[in-house]
């Protein structure tokens, strides 16, 4: 095992922009209205929802201009993040897909040209589903990345079109969800020694373990030339959590819960430690 490593996705961005826009600009006017696994939101509003997040992130951390909210906790910060995407969405009916498509070129170059300009290695401000403290500036881009990933895999489900499942546009996003882990775990009790690892199949084979030290709960990386070896068998006191990458994501964004995530999911070992995992959210939400 080794120390969990920074995620630095900055780069990406462009790239999977470009993968976006390719993707809307071959939509059939019935496939923009199409329902995704976004609640009630169809792929029209998903794009709308990508578009809202370009403006809002080059408004308030570019321009220094946001909306007064009380923020004082997780709930009414969800409550107000709600609201405000709501009432984008509802707004932007107006727009025609081509005018949607425009301005995610023109917006999110703006924002793509943003995000790869910050010092990644600074602190910044808390991600809020991974705990209260701050966090280096990468992984809260990082956590950027992710929305722009999934939203864009929701509308590509939605229309049958494959996934964006390359190794090095999905491993980043799993990376950075599982993150979640100690901050999910931080209520549970468990002796020093005690441990879960989450080995992830498919698309990306990758495995992170959960370790209980010193009263807390500290996520490493198992090393990825130990492939070989990967099991789904408990080792002592090890709980083992398997899920196929292209469920993974879905599980922990909400789009999967409840008997359909365990459905998912083998667990050897402890049963409520592996149902934690899969209760994890990875998104305000």
């Amino acid at each position: 095992m080794r120390p969990v490593a920074p995620i630095l996705t900055a780069e990406l961005f462009p790239l999977i922009r470009v993968e976006l826009l390719s993707l809307l600009n071959g939509l059939s006017e019935e496939e923009w209205g199409k329902p995704t696994a976004a609640g009630t939101w169809d792929v029209k509003d998903v794009a709308l929802h990508i578009l809202g997040g370009d403006i809002g992130n080059l408004s308030r951390r570019r321009d220094g201009y946001s909306l007064a909210a009380d923020l004082s906790s997780y709930e009414k910060l969800v409550a107000f993040i709600n609201e405000i995407n709501a009432l984008w969405v509802a707004a932007g009916q107006r727009m025609s897909p081509r005018m949607i498509v425009d301005l995610l070129e023109h917006v999110g170059r703006q924002a793509d040209e943003y995000f790869a300009g910050l010092d990644q290695f600074a602190m910044g401000g808390p991600v809020s589903w991974a705990g209260d403290a701050p966090m280096p500036v990468w992984f809260d881009v990082a956590r950027e990345y992710t929305e722009r990933w999934h939203h864009q895999q929701q509308i590509r489900d939605a229309t049958g079109r494959p996934g964006l499942y390359e190794r090095r546009f999905s491993e980043p996003v799993l990376d950075t969800f599982v993150r979640g882990l100690p901050h999910t775990f931080r209520p549970v009790e468990a002796a020093d020694g005690t441990s879960l690892r989450l080995v992830v199949t498919g698309v990306v084979e990758k495995e992170w373990t959960l370790v209980r030290s010193e009263g807390t709960w500290v996520l490493f990386d198992v090393d990825s030339t130990q492939g070989a070896r990967r099991t789904t068998r408990a080792q002592g006191h090890e709980t083992v959590v398997t899920i196929a990458a292209e469920r993974a994501w879905k599980i922990f964004t909400r789009g999967i819960r409840g008997p359909e995530a365990a459905a998912c999911a083998n667990v050897v070992g402890d049963r409520a430690l592996g149902e934690r995992v899969l209760g994890m959210v990875s998104v305000l939400a």
